[in-house]
């Protein structure tokens, strides 16, 4: 499989004969490839994108547990109220960032 470095232009494929340019079926396939490459490039940019907008949702859910957590902390010292469990609020957000990060193939 060739990366973006490997590829050639179209002129430096048919530098050696460039009269083939003008066949139809080569003009046709050229096309061909240039849309090719548009849906890849369109395709890399919404895998991207994808994982942007998972990751920033995950971000959200974890500052929400974050605030619910110092808001225990806060009822804790107020009035009394049972103390936060720091150890299972940590092992339950690690827990869905990395499930969340499976689903979404997001390696950290």
């Amino acid at each position: 499989m060739s990366t973006s470095a490997d590829m050639k232009s179209t002129r430096e494929i048919f530098k050696t004969n460039p009269s083939l340019l003008d066949e139809p079926e080569v003009a046709q396939l050229l096309e061909y490839c240039e849309q090719l490459q548009d849906e890849i490039v369109e395709f890399k940019f919404q895998k991207t994108n994808n994982k942007e907008l998972a990751m920033l949702d995950m971000l959200k859910e974890v500052i929400k547990g974050c605030n619910a957590i110092e808001k225990e902390q806060m009822e804790h010292e107020r009035f009394g109220f049972e103390a936060p469990a720091y150890q299972e609020t940590i092992s339950n957000l690690k827990s869905y960032i990395l499930k969340r990060c499976q689903d979404e193939k997001i390696w950290l």
